[in-house]
């Protein structure tokens, strides 16, 4: 066979046995009162279960996302040097640091950042 359709195939049939396992592990035998209660002991609990959540760790969190993204973005910028020119990767990638940085000094003024007050 050619290494094209062997690799197609086994990029096919890998996930697929994987997927089916996965669903069978996690598949419920039974359901049950108790566990499908809020708190698995049995007691009836006294207050909601439901906290509200802080809306500034919230906001750190995407923050946290939307650079932990652009990280991932600048990953392949060594392997795009060796295929492209050196000039136009060069422009592209400092103007996306540059974003980058313009992005991080506006959350920074705005106090996203600062945890403590």
């Amino acid at each position: 066979m050619n290494l094209m359709t062997t690799s197609t195939i086994i990029a096919l049939l890998v996930p697929s046995v994987i997927l089916a396992a996965a669903n069978i592990l996690a598949a419920r035998s039974h359901t049950d009162r108790e566990k499908s209660s809020p708190f698995e002991c049995g007691f009836d609990p006294k207050s909601t279960a439901r906290i509200p959540f802080s809306m500034r760790f919230f906001l750190l969190a995407i923050i946290f996302i939307v650079f932990d993204i652009e990280i991932v973005l600048l990953m392949p910028i060594p392997t795009i040097i060796l295929t492209n020119s050196l000039n136009t990767t060069l422009i592209t990638s400092i103007l996306f640091l540059l974003i980058l940085l313009l992005g991080l000094i506006h959350e920074w003024n705005e106090g996203s950042l600062d945890w403590s007050s």
